[in-house]
């Protein structure tokens, strides 16, 4: 354990990383995967039960918690590691996202958004140092500086706009963080799905200095194609004895892609909420237990699989839970996604080690392509 937040990059495979981060928390392995905790919890899932696929970090939501508990609430309770009994590292975002796609009334002037709360329409304010704060109070491991998200497509003239204000906003949120021992602030880069914008803010933000980079602005509705371009495009811009987040990042297809382009941390709710809608993630592609193709097949989802809960209830079984809205679907779906998820992950980390990622993203792809397992007959 440390006292400081440390990254280390253990090897390479082009432009894949493997690296480590050490927090006073513990240790990150990279690539990672995040779950998303947007209100204390991952949906569904007990803590153990996600720390029991693999992950060694959760994301909270800034946004959410502010409104409901409040951070001084969860602060006075001990912070959120605490009141949600996740002892491991914790990604906080800033909040900015959900207040542009989740506030139907809100303001944005250079000092800071204001906003009507989903929940009760009650006023609140959100700046560069009062994000900052709250993720303190919240005893994030990880912090994100306030910036604003444009969704795509957008004119040149909005997304610098957009991204020149986020820059400004990353220098108050360097001041206020001032670095607290232990934890780190990471800058977001933005310039939406431009070249230039987004090479003058990645410059822009090494300039002022963090702890670690992150590509925001996508996962907006672009094509994944445009994705991978600004990525190609942008992360030879980061710093490369940094860590590199991409946020809101996706399906596992999304994944493979990015981390050969040099990402090393992502998050997003699509595994637990594709659980909630009966999708399953597996070696052989995504399986939908809405079908009536699976009621009478007594196989388990992948008799294969390292994940006891992938290989213990039948598929008859889950896609009866699935078609009756039952909880316990949810629950083991959402399991064996971020399974799935991390063992992806883990996947990538050893092909790197070892020289074979090219190889490795070759045969998970080709496993997709084959499809699921035969239906009986």
């Amino acid at each position: 354990m440390t006292e400081h937040f440390q990254f280390a990059l253990l090897s390479t495979g082009g432009s894949a990383r493997r690296g480590r981060i050490d927090t006073p928390r513990g240790e990150i392995r990279t690539p990672a995967f995040m779950p998303v905790g947007t209100a204390g919890t991952v949906k569904a899932l007990y803590p153990e039960q996600v720390r029991d696929t693999g992950a060694d970090i959760v994301l909270g939501n800034t946004y959410h918690l502010m409104l409901r508990p409040g951070a001084e609430r969860v602060a006075r309770l001990g912070g959120l590691h605490q009141f949600m009994e996740w002892p491991r590292p914790i990604l906080t975002d800033s909040g900015g996202f959900q207040v542009m796609s989740l506030s139907k009334l809100r303001k944005l002037e250079e000092n800071g958004v204001t906003f009507k709360s989903h929940i009760d329409g009650s006023s609140h304010s959100l700046t560069p140092e009062r994000s900052i704060e709250i993720q303190k109070l919240l005893d994030s491991d990880i912090i994100m500086q306030l910036d604003e998200c444009v969704g795509l497509p957008a004119e040149r003239d909005e997304l610098d706009r957009a991204m020149q204000l986020s820059l400004r906003w990353a220098e108050r949120s360097k001041r206020a963080f001032d670095d607290a021992k232990g934890r780190a602030l990471f800058g977001i880069v933005q310039g939406g799905d431009d070249a230039g914008l987004r090479a003058i803010s990645a410059a822009a933000l090494a300039d002022i200095g963090f702890h670690g980079y992150a590509v925001g602005g996508l996962a907006v509705g672009e094509p994944q194609e445009v994705m991978f371009r600004v990525l190609d495009e942008v992360v030879p811009h980061l710093p490369q004895d940094r860590p590199h987040y991409l946020m809101g990042v996706g399906k596992p297809d999304d994944l493979l892609g990015a981390v050969a382009r040099g990402i090393d941390m992502f998050d997003c709710v699509h595994p637990t909420r594709a659980g909630r809608h009966g999708h399953a993630y597996t070696r052989f592609g995504v399986v939908n237990f809405k079908n009536a193709r699976h009621r009478d097949d007594p196989r388990p989802l992948d008799e294969a699989s390292s994940n006891p809960i992938a290989r213990r209830f039948s598929r008859a079984y889950l896609h009866h839970l699935v078609k009756c809205e039952e909880i316990l679907g949810a629950m083991i779906l959402s399991q064996v996604n971020l399974a799935y998820y991390q063992e992806l992950m883990s996947g990538m980390r050893s092909a790197i080690e070892a020289g074979r990622f090219d190889d490795f993203v070759a045969e998970t792809r080709d496993g997709w392509a084959r499809g699921d397992l035969p239906a009986v007959e």
